[in-house]
């Protein structure tokens, strides 16, 4: 068990979640990664932290139901430590016009992106608040800071969690916790490479810097506002997408 308490990061099998993890692993972290269905991702992502010698677990943690979210940090707080980092990294998509948008997809977008983030800092923070230290990253999208065709109900969760961010840190700065948002553009990862040429092509055009970024590039940042160097960084909402939104 580590003494100085575990980082958690949420949808951690694949792109930027299991990067982050890595991330988090080389700066000394014990890291719990958590997963809904990819458990060959998520063990895999586990063992290389465990070769830069940290300590790490694997284990399922959906996010939207809030039995499984006390239950994973039971499992965390038993195994490894407090979580003194929470990465809210999980994310779901499903594009498509509202005019014909389903109800299901606009919940299945909410409760993932939103209200899961909500569950697991809520349930992260009494232990961090009397700790008198914690660090709060939510994972949200150049979506919630310029509307995409198509991204209604993704862009608007995106939105929310940067909204959230703004707000608990005013509510929890006293009690020595940070809480930031970073907002990913194009980045090469599996919700983007089903992208065909042309609309990859499209993208790239649209941001200054003239590719896609990659997973490690977000987790960079996402490793520093997690780390005790970002101590006076608190409710910041960080683009990491190119220029896209300049």
């Amino acid at each position: 068990m580590s003494e100085g308490g575990a980082a958690l990061v949420t949808g951690a099998s694949r792109g930027i979640g299991q990067a982050t993890s890595l991330a988090l692993a080389r700066a000394g972290l014990a890291v719990a990664l958590g997963y809904r269905s990819d458990r060959e991702g998520a063990e895999d992502a586990a063992a290389k932290a465990r070769v830069e010698g940290a300590v790490a677990i694997a284990l399922p943690f959906d996010v939207r139901d809030e039995a499984s979210v006390d239950a994973g940090f039971a499992a965390i707080e038993a195994e490894i430590g407090a979580v003194r980092v929470l990465v809210n990294n999980a994310g779901y998509t499903r594009d498509g016009l509202a005019v014909k948008y389903s109800n299901e997809a606009w919940d299945a977008t909410i409760e993932t992106n939103l209200r899961g983030a909500f569950l697991c800092i809520r349930r992260a923070l009494p232990r961090m608040m009397r700790a008198r230290y914690g660090r709060i990253v939510n994972v949200a999208s150049v979506a919630a800071l310029r509307g995409n065709p198509g991204q209604a109900a993704y862009s608007a969760s995106k939105a929310g969690m940067v909204g959230m961010t703004r707000s608990l840190a005013r509510e929890v700065g006293s009690r020595g916790i940070t809480v930031n948002a970073v907002c990913p553009g194009f980045v090469d990862t599996r919700m983007t490479e089903g992208a065909s040429e042309e609309l990859r092509a499209k993208y790239i055009e649209m941001t200054p810097i003239g590719r896609f970024g990659t997973p490690e590039e977000v987790a960079a940042v996402i490793a520093f506002l997690a780390g005790p160097e970002a101590s006076y960084v608190s409710g910041a909402v960080i683009a990491v997408d190119g220029g896209l939104s300049a």
